[in-house]
């Protein structure tokens, strides 16, 4: 992936209060509180170079994380009309499944204020009008739709209970035959999960490897 970067001003948002910033905050936070330090990043999918503005505030700002770019490359879109992409953050992979998906539609998720106004602004970077972005917790903000795909590179430093979260509550946003899709590493504990879902779903299977990451695949859910 080819990648450049510019520090620069932040978008236009009411999440600022002028209260000093925490000296750290995670980005799972609904409104961070951290200083604006925009950048410009850049990556080749499916022969289109697709370009972002990224901040700080938000997860791996500063360059398209190695767990992000082995899911993007491991995710197969075949036959995909409706997408989730759960925990957006600044949007790579559901605009790249939005690219991937023309005649599909792809709902981006995130908790994240600032997440989801530079989700939608690279959106329209990229002059994609198949996905949409919404803010909130989880899977609240699709109610009770479904999809054939839900797409995921966890928040892992939220805690097991939330991971888990996801997880289990997969199975009522699927459609038949719908497919989940995480990434994780050894260190976040991404061989417990796989564990998980080999105990309750029918088929899990390990799309792709490397630095440490393993890219999971269930199907055959159990009802919801």
């Amino acid at each position: 992936m080819a990648r450049v970067s510019k520090e620069g001003e932040g978008p236009s948002d009411p999440e600022m209060s002028g209260a000093p910033p925490p000296r750290f905050q995670h980005y799972f936070t609904a409104r961070p509180r951290a200083p604006h330090a925009t950048r410009s990043l850049r990556f080749l999918y499916k022969g289109r170079v697709l370009t972002f503005t990224t901040d700080r505030g938000l997860f791996s700002y500063e360059q398209v994380d190695p767990g992000t770019s082995l899911l993007i490359e491991n995710m197969d879109l075949e036959g995909v009309e409706r997408m989730l992409d759960l925990g957006c953050g600044w949007g790579a992979v559901g605009v790249a499944a939005a690219v991937g998906i023309p005649r599909g539609h792809v709902v981006m998720v995130d908790v994240n204020h600032r997440a989801v106004l530079l989700a939608r602004e690279n959106l329209r970077a990229n002059h994609l009008e198949n996905a949409e972005v919404r803010q909130g917790d989880l899977y609240h903000p699709v109610g009770e739709e479904r999809f054939d795909l839900i797409v995921s590179n966890p928040p892992f430093k939220a805690g097991r209970d939330l991971v888990l979260r996801l997880m289990s509550e997969a199975p009522r946003h699927l459609r038949p035959g719908g497919r989940l899709l995480l990434v994780g590493k050894g260190s976040q504990g991404v061989l417990y999960y796989q564990r998980w879902l080999e105990e309750r779903w029918t088929k899990v299977e390990v799309l792709g490897r490397g630095g440490g990451y393993r890219v999971l695949q269930a199907s055959g859910f159990p009802p919801p």
